[in-house]
């Protein structure tokens, strides 16, 4: 028998391009690989033959962030899901991340590719979920659908992780603003125990501000929105480079993370940003969680534009 050919670490690549625009998503885990404008690297992608280090252009679902212990409760019934963050016993990022997507529909500017869920222990329920990734001269679009294909309400929760890129610019000089009023208070084990306004605090983003020697993976709520939705926005020191990252109205939270935790030269090297329609431990705590009929459709955008 002949053996296979050999595969990337990330599975199928599906390039996507117009405009100077390029992006590439990738088969395992359906997320964003890279994505460049004219050559310039506005993510801080990963290598073809790579396992996905840090979650970079992930897909955060059926919940972002951590759920304590990976114990929840949920219409009477008792659950425990894997853990998958050893060192803080938490459950992280979802599901689906590491799951091999299927293409649907591919042409030069866009791709729509798919994932079905099965129920498991922990999570006993079936979703369907549909991505439609495009770029043009706007910039990178991600169009995400999430079907609750059962005969039961299931919990859930939507994000998706890029690390974004000032070329040549380092994390400390980057002004970062985010249009959260609050943020969460976290433990130890980065699980939430409060939230406070920032205000007067030196997490207040709400103007830009340089992020210079600061340490952040925090939760920001209370988001100030438009019809449109809303957006961060990175800029370099002598505010002539930027990039903005959007998302629409279904998504309540942002998560900024500087990257401290990572190792080697990804090191403080990019910010993720991460729109969130839940904050961390929503599982728990039911803040801002959604509940999907059977039969019912969630569907979320955000993107990323250059040049702001």
């Amino acid at each position: 028998m002949d053996s296979p050919e050999p595969r990337p670490l990330s599975g199928a690549q599906w390039t996507i391009a117009a405009a100077g625009h390029e992006a590439v998503i990738v088969e395992v885990g359906g997320g964003l690989r890279t994505y460049r404008q004219d050559g310039v690297e506005h993510v801080d992608g990963y290598a073809t033959d790579e396992i996905c280090p840090g979650s970079a252009g992930q897909v955060l679902a059926p919940w972002p962030n951590r759920i304590r212990d990976g114990v929840y409760t949920f219409d009477g019934q008792s659950l425990q899901l894997n853990i998958t963050e050893p060192e803080r016993n938490t459950a992280i990022h979802g599901l689906v991340n590491w799951s091999s997507w299927h293409l649907i529909e591919q042409r030069p500017d866009e791709v729509t590719i798919g994932f079905d869920l099965p129920p498991q222990p922990g999570y006993p329920w079936p979703l369907r979920l549909r991505t439609r990734w495009s770029v043009g001269a706007d910039g990178l679009r991600g169009e995400h659908e999430v079907t609750n294909t059962g005969v039961e309400p299931v919990p859930f929760g939507f994000s998706v992780h890029p690390y974004l890129r000032l070329p040549g610019v380092p994390v400390e000089e980057i002004a970062l603003q985010v249009p959260g009023r609050s943020r969460m208070l976290v433990d130890g084990r980065l699980l939430p125990v409060g939230v406070t306004p920032v205000a007067g605090t030196e997490y207040d983003y709400t103007e830009p501000r340089r992020i210079g020697d600061a340490v952040l993976d925090l939760a920001f709520g209370e988001v100030t929105r438009d019809d449109d939705g809303s957006a961060v926005t990175l800029r370099g020191p002598d505010g002539s480079s930027g990039l903005s990252i959007w998302a629409d109205a279904q998504f309540g939270w942002w998560q900024v993370y500087t990257g401290d935790t990572l190792t080697g030269e990804r090191f403080r090297r990019s910010v993720a940003v991460e729109p969130m329609t839940c904050p961390p431990d929503a599982f728990r705590s039911g803040r801002d969680l959604i509940v999907l009929a059977p039969g019912e459709t969630w569907q979320g955008a955000w993107g990323i534009r250059p040049g702001v």
